[in-house]
């Protein structure tokens, strides 16, 4: 784990210097990359063969029905990326208009959901646009939706998964949401939010989550194991249940909740787990480990 220790190290100093930046960079509409150079190469080539490595060792699976929503982890690479790249395999040769991505907020504690509104979200393999009209439709929503820009400049738990989509992916817009925090209130408002902006439209929708934090290796799957199966039910109050009870564990929980409330709205009835692995499954070092999962949920061709 002093791998992990030196990242977080390194973030703290990233945040401090990106904070004296801030108003410049949403002057000029362009939220830059936080992580790179951390939890992925900060070279666009080194990143590339890096993605690209990653989703020719993951398995293939075709989805038999229409995806709707993908849940993936958001460590850095060398621990989470091979798990990540399972869910981001499935992408191969898709097409979606819009990307939402949902994520907790890590940095910046706020009573409510802030959806990044304007611009673009930059990363080494280049910028990706905001859909605009959709991200204000779901702000419209209500009033615990707004446009926070501080709680985005530092998060990675959306940032880490544009590259993938980069690579996977062309031709898409993306619209930004972090939850400030996990209530069962705001997963409820964002869900219905998301239910009534997206309608027929071709999106989709990712949770960004990874599993327990800081736990024995056996003790960890075991915790996650319980996570995986209550998402594998698709039926959110499941989930929280368990999670309320200490039972397992997500520092995503809510976009999960939240996701999953909506796609079932969306018509959504089948849902995979891909792949999990933990950090020890992937350093070796299996004292304290952190948990990933990569999950596909899509309607069945019965549906269509």
């Amino acid at each position: 784990m002093g791998r992990e220790l030196a990242l977080l190290i390194s973030l703290a100093f990233v945040m401090f210097i990106l904070s004296t930046g801030e108003s410049r960079v949403y002057s000029q509409g362009m939220r830059i990359p936080a992580v790179s150079g951390m939890f992925y190469p900060d070279s666009p080539e080194e990143l590339r063969m890096t993605v690209d490595d990653l989703l020719s060792k993951a398995d293939e699976r075709r989805i038999e029905g229409e995806l709707i929503a993908l849940i993936a982890p958001h460590a850095g690479y060398m621990y989470s990326g091979p798990v990540a790249a399972y869910a981001y395999k499935v992408l191969e040769g898709l097409k979606f208009d819009t990307v939402i991505l949902v994520g907790p907020s890590h940095y910046t504690l706020f009573d409510g959901i802030s959806v990044y509104k304007r611009g673009y979200y930059q990363t080494p393999l280049g910028s990706i646009g905001i859909n605009s009209s959709l991200a204000e439709h779901l702000i419209e929503n209500d009033d615990k939706i707004s446009f926070r820009p501080s709680a985005h400049i530092r998060e990675h738990s959306l940032e880490v998964q544009l590259p993938f989509l980069q690579r996977t992916l062309e031709d898409f817009q993306i619209v930004p949401i972090l939850m400030g925090d996990q209530s069962e209130e705001l997963c409820e408002i964002l869900s219905k939010a998301l239910v009534e902006t997206i309608g027929d439209e071709k999106v989709l929708l990712i949770a960004s989550t990874d599993l327990s934090h800081y736990h024995s290796y056996e003790e960890a799957k075991e915790l996650d194991k319980v996570a995986l199966d209550s998402i594998e039910k698709l039926d959110p109050k499941v989930l929280n249940d368990n999670v309320k009870a200490g039972r397992c564990e997500l520092c995503g929980a809510g976009p999960v909740i939240a996701v999953i409330s909506a796609v079932k709205e969306l018509g959504a009835d089948r849902i995979e787990i891909l792949r999990y692995a933990n950090s020890g499954d992937i350093t070796g070092e299996k004292g304290l480990v952190v948990g990933y999962g990569a999950v596909v949920i899509y309607r069945s061709p019965a549906q269509n």
